[in-house]
């Protein structure tokens, strides 16, 4: 599983565009990708968007960085040299929404499988499996990050996000909800709540 996170300009994979990437190869934790890259002519920018990612407009339209559909080509190419290139992630539809446009508006193949790996769908299997009654709002599941990372145990990811900060969140865990223990050494001081030892 390749675990991606990306941050973008907005919520919109039509309207809004790529400004960065993050991943971490689950099978091999010390092969990881992180690109930021400039908006595409034309993209909208949401202000609450770049609040998320504390990226600013100066830097997102920096004329020095790579195109979105450069970096968006960059990882495809590293994601397919892991050994499993499956996607997985939190909320990561919407990263695989954005890296899809991406590649059309460039013309660019879009390799990756439909298959994805759901961060939010693994805790709550988890959790039901466990006893644990998931949180619940308005109607709907409010099982998101920050709530994922206490529940497996680590700290919350730190604000703004970061792309590849994401993904090491998201990669340690996966870890601990599918083989209950610990993957990055950055996470090992913290215990794994269920786990006795």
């Amino acid at each position: 599983m390749i675990v991606c996170d990306c941050e973008m300009s907005g919520t919109d994979p039509i309207l809004h565009s790529l400004v960065s990437i993050g991943a971490v190869d689950f099978l091999e934790p010390s092969r990881q990708f992180y690109a930021e890259c400039r908006i595409w002519d034309g993209a909208r920018i949401m202000d609450e968007g770049l609040a998320v990612n504390g990226f600013s407009k100066q830097q997102i339209s920096d004329p020095t960085k790579k195109p979105d559909w450069e970096i968006t080509k960059e990882f495809f190419d590293w994601a397919l040299a892991g050994k499993n290139h499956t996607i997985g992630g939190q909320n990561v539809s919407c990263d695989i929404e954005f890296l899809r446009e991406s590649a059309r508006r460039s013309h660019i193949n879009f390799p990756l499988a439909f298959r994805l790996f759901d961060l939010h769908s693994m805790c709550y299997l988890h959790m039901v499996e466990r006893g644990v009654v998931p949180p619940v709002e308005k109607g709907r599941s409010d099982l998101g990050s920050d709530e994922i990372m206490a529940y497996v145990g680590i700290p919350t990811e730190p604000h703004p996000h970061n792309a590849l900060n994401g993904a090491l969140y998201e990669a340690e865990a996966f870890s601990r909800l599918l083989h209950h223990k610990n993957l990055l050494p950055q996470f090992a001081q913290y215990p794994i709540a269920w786990k006795k030892s």
